[in-house]
């Protein structure tokens, strides 16, 4: 299995994962014109909004983007998802939680 690059394409489709997850319709239009810049099809864009990709090794990171745990970890280090990666996919969750917040505050 090939290993798993935390991409500008990887992090989009986290991003709008979460977005979507979260309800924060800010950053919809700016999501949707930049995955269109990466190429990304309307389906990639719609499958990512509902917390999954086409991709195996992508849907385990966006799993674990969602829910941060240990369980959704070790999912997705057996799918070839590096520590370094896995750790950088939280740190994503926990910023857009955090961005979320202050959004609402």
């Amino acid at each position: 299995m090939a290993g798993f690059k935390l991409d500008e394409r990887a992090r989009l489709s986290i991003e709008l994962a979460l977005a979507a997850a979260s309800g924060d319709s800010f950053s919809t239009q700016q999501q949707e014109k930049d995955a269109k810049v990466l190429g990304m099809t309307g389906a990639e864009i719609d499958i990512a909004r509902n917390g999954s990709s086409f991709d195996f090794q992508l849907s385990k990171a966006v799993a674990l983007a969602l829910e941060p745990n240990v369980e959704h970890r070790e999912r997705a280090m057996k799918a070839g998802i590096d520590a370094q990666a896995c750790a950088g996919i939280e740190k994503m969750a926990a910023s857009h939680i955090n961005r979320s917040l202050l959004r609402s505050a």
